[in-house]
């Protein structure tokens, strides 16, 4: 029935048999293909996940850290910086808009967003150390 739905297609390169076997063992392959996804029941136990590599290098545990950490900097952010400090943080480096562009439209310049960038970056480590989620150090 396919066959007769795309016989429109057939342009006539080839013979009409092979042109029709190739037309169905494309579709019954991408038909299967399909299926074996969609209704995959393969199932791991403990052990099964064990053996299996870990190929991305990140072990869960640190994973989780830096989770916590993106976490702890978005509450931070939200809670720490003022209106000004926020826009120009959230603007330079969540959106990586350069200082120029972000000066010309908040009309001011260079180096008053500079200050600012720098006293929200000197805030917000202020609260990740006070939090524990940097050293003191450095």
């Amino acid at each position: 029935m396919r066959i007769t739905h795309k016989i429109h297609d057939f342009r006539g390169d080839a013979r009409f048999t092979t042109w029709a076997f190739r037309f169905v063992v494309l579709e019954v392959s991408s038909k299967l293909g399909r299926h074996f996804w969609r209704l995959s029941t393969a199932r791991f136990d403990q052990e099964e996940w064990a053996q299996v590599p870990d190929h991305s290098g990140v072990d869960p545990v640190s994973c989780c850290q830096a989770q916590e950490l993106v976490e702890a900097v978005q509450d931070a952010v939200d809670t720490a910086l003022s209106i000004r400090q926020r826009q120009v943080f959230t603007e330079v480096v969540l959106k990586g808009t350069p200082l120029e562009t972000l000066a010309d439209e908040l009309e001011t310049n260079r180096n008053a967003l500079y200050k600012t960038m720098f006293d929200a970056r000197k805030k917000l480590r202020a609260r990740l150390v006070a939090e524990g989620h940097l050293g003191a150090g450095g």
